[in-house]
């Protein structure tokens, strides 16, 4: 698991949309789409309930996007 793509899964948690995520962090939405998929498939969870305009953390995403934070936080201090 890269910090780059933590960061890339908060900041679409945040966003609460792919393509908002993808302009806000100034990467296509195939590559968002992407690294997000690869991170569910090393994990083995299912992060985010993807709708047709919006997308919702499943328990399992709440659990890493608080977990995230803390991570990021750390990493942007040290």
């Amino acid at each position: 698991m890269e910090i780059r793509v933590l960061r890339y899964f908060v900041e679409t948690a945040r966003e609460g949309s792919m393509t908002a995520a993808s302009f806000k962090l100034h990467v296509t939405q195939p590559t968002l789409s992407k690294q997000i998929k690869e991170l569910e498939e090393e994990l083995g969870q299912k992060l985010f309930i993807r709708g047709n305009y919006n997308i919702h953390l499943t328990p399992e995403g709440e659990i890493l996007y608080k977990r995230a934070l803390d991570i990021l936080e750390m990493v942007d201090l040290t």
